[in-house]
């Protein structure tokens, strides 16, 4: 495996035990060499914000690590309503129309938030600034903490917050894995002279819909109430969720682990890194 990562937001110290390449992904001769050396590649060089998107439509590389339109359940989203979204379809598409020209068979995972550690502790998110709701709502937690800031406490939700789909990392990493696996699978069973046709999307969800008052604790965790989230002119939607049946028919997966598991492993990976 090689890691290729121009490390603007990562860390060298993350990548121990691989192959690491530090180079941009818009830097053509640093990239063709190491493209060169590989099967298949899992892209994850992305900026993932929503309201950097919004800041700064015009940066080169896609806004997402799983490209693809988001779907609720039993429904479609309307359509991208900011950058962020316009890119994550744009990208799709293009993979389409490469399967269709080119033979380039992909597999798009749309996922919403993937959170938390690996059990052991040695890989989990590091941010700066933080502004992932797990480890800030951790942060909160301990003693002296920051207060947790929860945007929004009108929408139409039983308890007033927006709902969103959560993932533990390690079940993401699962999937990533089993998609490589379905395209190599594909990739036996065709004749050499046979191309694409066989790129798809997939919804991944450990259906854990989570809002402020998902998780309970023996001692209440206190959150400054702010004014909704909005970018572009556009309000964030009160739930977002995935549809998962897809991803269990094509590549078998399910996930293992729940929101216990995520916030668990999330605080083993913190209490190892407070000093970071």
């Amino acid at each position: 495996m090689v890691l290729y990562d121009n490390l603007s937001t990562g860390y060298r110290r993350l990548a121990q035990g691989f192959e690491l390449v530090e180079g941009d992904i818009t830097d053509e001769a640093r990239l063709r060499p190491v493209l060169a050396r590989v099967d298949a590649v899992m892209h994850f060089a992305a900026h993932a914000y929503v309201g950097e998107s919004v800041e700064n439509p015009p940066l080169p590389v896609p806004f997402t690590a799983s490209p693809g339109k988001c779907q609720l359940p039993r429904r479609r989203c309307g359509g991208p309503v900011n950058p962020y979204g316009a890119s994550k379809l744009f990208f799709e598409n293009a993979l389409e129309a490469s399967s269709r020209a080119h033979g380039l068979r992909s597999v798009s995972l749309h996922y919403f938030n993937a959170a938390g550690a690996d059990e052991g502790g040695e890989i989990g998110e590091l941010h700066d600034p933080e502004t992932h709701l797990i480890p800030l709502a951790l942060a909160a937690s301990s003693e002296n903490g920051p207060e947790l800031q929860v945007f929004g406490s009108n929408y139409p939700t039983p308890d007033g917050t927006c709902v969103r789909d959560y993932i533990h990392v390690s079940d993401l990493a699962d999937a990533h894995v089993r998609a490589l696996q379905h395209l190599e699978t594909q990739q036996l069973e065709k004749s050499a002279d046979e191309k694409g046709g066989d790129s798809l999307a997939i919804n991944l969800t450990a259906e854990i819909p989570f809002s402020k008052s998902s998780g309970q604790r023996k001692t209440p965790l206190d959150a400054q109430s702010g004014e909704r989230l909005c970018r572009g002119g556009r309000a964030y939607p009160p739930i977002l969720v995935a549809d998962p049946p897809k991803a269990q028919t094509v590549l078998g997966w399910t996930a293992k682990r729940n929101l216990a598991d995520i916030v668990s492993s999330a605080w083993i990976w913190i209490q190892k890194n407070s000093n970071c």
